[in-house]
């Protein structure tokens, strides 16, 4: 214990503030209420008291003076717990003196979950969409991933997308495992890897995956993110449980935001809930200047989707959608309109997909009144949780491609119809992703041709698309639907410079209508059109008005001088010729 100071006159002298040695072998029980505020975040930290010295001494400025060592003739017996509220850790001082960390129960339940995640080493090689016949100069990244049960690895599909070589490397380990990658979610932003070596799945044990987290429940963010090559730790709570855009997959699935930090090289990494399950993936954050740390975690559900869809189909066959455009209905008159009663709600469909399974049986100005069994509110939105809504593409999502639903409308008559709809994936006109394969492309007498998607618009015009590409071509990504299943958008990329097509250089990223009065479905019916052509002039109709005519066979014979010129190895994509 502390001396006994006499009180001086004047004024009240100000008193140290304890050290942290102080303060851990303090046996002073008024020092014990500050422990935690000083020391420590967590709760029940276990104190051990130090034996008392044979002397008392008064508390002095300056270094703290060293504990002294336990006499021989001590009684250990007397060593009292003063205890403090923490399950995590305690301290327990040996008899030199020194604070020892032992770590209990709780902490041996985190920290195989630690272990498991692993950091993975991708190289790249993309596709040139604007020079189909060649790739991009390769290049490296580093992500996050974690082990689960089946000898299988997590991570992000844009952590491996257009990969070669993929590695991954185990926590505290020099050594990186050549990994396979088993299937790529482009939707949902997940992959899934594992690893032939034995070595490599030795000491590991499998994440544990928990419920949907609740808002404000602390979520704690692992992985291999920039700044440094060990495992970082970031934590925050669930602020946001919603539809989310899935930047990578240009879809809306269920997502998770948070508050933790997720930086480049976080992607992949698990989110853990307080118990240490998994909770979700870290994927994407929202770089803006007016926002700080949010962040976004594919939650279980959709986690839970991809694996059993691919333990199912032994590949990944994505997320049905319902092949509608709708409309809400939260306007009293438009509900009148529509004939419906007081005590129904639901949404008015727009436009219907003409190749999705939709359209044989629903029809434009249907209103959806229930998905499954789950009345629809006006805003579009279903009950999720307590005191939550959401919108009520998320039953769709929790179905998988093939499955059937129940689907309740209301037509215009005021008829009430149930349809049993199957669902399926969609494709849209202008595809979001290629799905790893290589872009196609024809080339003749100079012309290349190619088809829409949006990582062609993005090569040509930059992240900034959306607002750069031709007026046309976004309204079909937008809002055109496909007439037929193998419908394409083919294009005209560029025009190679020869003698043969002057006065056609400046035609670039212009849709090519029809070929020779026949209308052009997709890029493959182009090619065999034009090879099988026995007509004097070659005649391209393009968007704009604009008329393409060469003749047949000096466009032909010129062909192979012009892939010479520009050293392209073939006239068409290996696609086009099967």
């Amino acid at each position: 214990m502390a001396s006994v100071n006499k009180r001086k006159r004047g004024r009240k002298p100000k008193s140290d503030p304890p050290s942290t040695v102080d303060i851990l072998t303090s046996t002073d029980p008024s020092t014990s209420t500050h422990i935690d505020d000083v020391v420590f975040s967590v709760s029940n930290v276990e104190l051990i008291e130090p034996p008392p010295s044979s002397t008392s001494h008064r508390p002095r400025r300056g270094r703290p003076r060293k504990i002294p060592n336990l006499p021989e003739n001590s009684n250990p017996e007397n060593v009292k717990p003063l205890k403090v509220s923490s399950p995590t850790r305690r301290l327990i001082d040996k008899p030199n003196g020194v604070a020892s960390p032992i770590v209990n129960a709780a902490v041996a339940k985190v920290m195989p979950a630690m272990d498991a995640v692993v950091k993975v080493f991708c190289v790249h090689t993309e596709p040139n969409y604007s020079l189909p016949w060649q790739r991009k100069r390769q290049y490296s990244s580093s992500s996050s991933g974690f082990v689960i049960n089946g000898r299988r690895v997590l991570t992000n599909a844009h952590s491996v997308e257009h990969y070669t070589q993929v590695k991954l490397k185990k926590r505290g380990s020099d050594t990186k495992y050549v990994a396979t990658v088993l299937a790529i979610g482009t939707e949902c932003d997940i992959a899934l890897l594992t690893v032939d070596d034995d070595e490599f799945w030795e000491g590991i044990s499998p994440v544990e995956f928990g419920d949907l987290p609740a808002l404000q429940d602390a979520v704690t963010v692992v992985g291999y993110p920039i700044g440094g090559d060990t495992i970082s730790v970031t934590s925050g709570v669930v602020s946001r449980i919603e539809i989310l855009s899935y930047v990578h997959g240009s879809t809306e699935l269920l997502g998770l935001q948070i508050d933790a930090a997720i930086n480049s090289g976080n992607s992949g990494g698990p989110a853990f809930n307080d118990k240490g399950n998994c909770v979700g993936i870290a994927f994407q954050s929202l770089k803006h200047e007016d926002v700080e740390n949010i962040g976004y975690v594919i939650p279980t559900p959709v986690i839970m989707h991809f694996i059993k869809d691919y333990e199912k189909n032994v590949a990944y066959t994505g997320f049905p959608i319902l092949g509608v455009e709708w409309q809400k209905m939260e306007n009293p008159d438009l509900r009148l309109s529509m004939g419906m009663k007081p005590d129904q709600k639901g949404v008015r469909i727009r436009r219907i997909d003409p190749t999705s399974p939709e359209s044989m049986m629903l029809m434009p100005s249907d209103v959806i009144l229930s998905f499954d069994g789950v009345d629809i509110a006006n805003d579009g939105t279903v009950p999720f949780r307590h005191g939550e809504r959401i919108g009520f593409s998320y039953l769709v999502s929790q179905k998988y491609s093939g499955d059937s639903a129940a689907v309740k409308v209301l037509r215009r008559n005021s008829e009430i119809l149930n349809f049993n709809i199957k669902l399926a994936t969609q494709m849209r006109l202008i595809p979001a992703h290629n799905k790893g394969r290589p872009p196609s492309y024809y080339i003749i007498a100079g012309f290349v041709f190619t088809t829409a998607s949006v990582p062609y618009l993005r090569s040509e015009y930059g992240k900034d698309y959306e607002y750069e590409a031709p007026v046309k071509l976004l309204d079909k990504l937008l809002h055109e639907f496909r007439q037929s299943p193998d419908e394409q958008i083919v294009v005209v990329s560029q025009v190679l410079v020869a003698d043969i097509n002057i006065g056609y250089e400046d035609i670039v990223n212009t849709q090519v209508l029809a070929f020779n009065g026949e209308a052009v479905k997709n890029l493959k019916s182009l090619a065999s059109m034009v090879e099988k052509c026995n007509n004097e002039f070659l005649k391209f109709d393009l968007e704009y008005q604009q008329v393409v005519v060469l003749q047949t066979k000096t466009a032909k014979s010129a062909t192979s001088d012009i892939l010479t010129t520009h050293c392209i190895p073939s006239a068409m994509s290996e696609d086009l010729r099967t």
